[in-house]
């Protein structure tokens, strides 16, 4: 099995440490399996490179100096490779063969880092590549960087392009948990979660893989998640199933657009609680919801609509944070999801100025971390799907 292994900087932050994530590469070496190693800064050293920077730097040496946590990390995982009889070699910017190539933009050249990563691929069996994260060169030979969670980003794009049948990402958590365990009580491992649920936790917030390497996720590229003391790279950990996929999808039938309006109901606790329970309780699903400071909208099959009216107005009636609930029907909603949307500068402006030129009124626009919720009059909806589609 071809596996790319990325260990993160706390995995790598003492010598007892380095030594643990050496015996982990070793034992999958020696039971034959392919190992490339991608390796993030020891510790917090990245971070305590940038506070040190207190003069005025240029990007150019900005990107030196932060890539010397790096530099040392492979050194160090090469060298305790070496001494366990595995023949290892590290690769940086500069080095012959390294394979993470950026165009003039900062952006990721495909087919240059692809190709050389297919030729790295070439060498597994014989040797084991460390490979520095987050790390990129310019076709300049500058050093450039990939981000934010680089290492991550640097981990599965390898696993993609070199054609591995895993990537793990070892970290500090036990792969990816319920809840923060040093929060909730309880937290527990979750063996499996979907690409696009661990997005959207990743972008607000949750510290497990970082989001930009998620992009690279493919349907044939397994990735996991699995903690430094685990010890074993084969096994164990939650497992990141599925891939992204630009899709715009209509909803078959129309939405009615529930409003319960009331001074400040944003700051009154309780009242959104109390709302949607009651809607619950009824067996009224709702499709989506948005909130302004005097208002709280709940979208729901135009079929409930009726029903749900009466509902919200008892509720309504029994508050006085409340002031009334109106209805408006039918409307249509009209999705756009994908992986890349939240890297798009402008993306928002984009799908909403071609509907505004046709005409179409946007009645709500609802945005997650990795779709956007269109919301129109039901007699445009052919329109703005066509246009829509047209953007993606």
């Amino acid at each position: 099995m071809r596996v790319v292994a990325k260990f993160g900087g706390t995995s790598l932050g003492s010598g007892d440490r380095i030594n643990r994530a050496a015996d982990s590469i070793a034992a999958a070496v020696e039971d034959g399996h392919e190992i490339a190693v991608v390796a993030s800064a020891m510790g917090s050293t990245t971070d305590e490179l940038l506070e040190e920077i207190t003069f005025e730097a240029d990007d150019a040496d900005r990107s030196q100096i932060v890539s010397m946590g790096e530099r040392i990390s492979v050194r160090m995982l090469k060298a305790a490779l070496s001494s366990r009889g595995i023949e290892a070699k590290f690769l940086e910017p500069g080095s012959e063969g390294w394979p993470i190539i950026t165009d003039e933009f900062g952006e990721v050249d495909v087919e240059e880092t692809r190709q050389r990563a297919l030729e790295v691929a070439d060498s597994l069996g014989d040797v084991v590549p460390v490979i520095t994260g987050f790390l990129a060169e310019g076709h300049d030979g500058s050093i450039t960087t990939l981000g934010r969670g680089g290492s991550d980003t640097t981990a599965v794009m390898l696993g993609k392009y070199m054609r591995a049948d895993e990537v793990v990402i070892v970290t500090d958590v036990e792969g990816v948990m319920t809840g923060d365990p040093h929060v909730v009580e309880g937290a527990r491992n979750v063996g499996e979660i979907s690409v696009d649920e661990l997005r959207n936790l990743s972008f607000r917030g949750a510290e497990v893989v970082a989001p930009s390497a998620l992009s690279y996720k493919d349907g044939k590229l397994d990735v996991r998640v699995v903690h430094y003391q685990h010890g074993d790279l084969l096994s164990g950990g939650t497992n990141i199933e599925g891939q992204f996929q630009n899709l715009v999808d209509m909803r078959e039938r129309p939405l009615a657009c529930l409003t319960v309006a009331g001074r400040a109901i944003r700051n009154e606790p309780g009242v959104f609680q109390s709302l949607s329970a009651a809607l619950g309780d009824s067996k009224v699903n709702v499709d989506a919801v948005a909130s302004g400071l005097d208002s709280i909208t709940f979208y729901i099959d135009a079929d409930e609509a009726e029903r749900a009216e009466n509902i919200l107005h008892r509720e309504v009636i029994a508050q006085d944070a409340l002031s009334s609930v109106t209805v408006d029907s039918p409307l249509a909603v009209i999705r756009v999801t994908g992986g890349e949307l939240p890297n798009q500068p402008g993306i928002i402006s984009e799908i909403v100025d071609p509907l505004g030129e046709a005409r179409i009124n946007v009645h709500d626009l609802i945005t997650s971390a990795t779709s956007v919720a269109l919301f129109v009059d039901w007699e445009d909806r052919e329109e703005t799907l066509e246009i829509t589609q047209d953007l993606f």
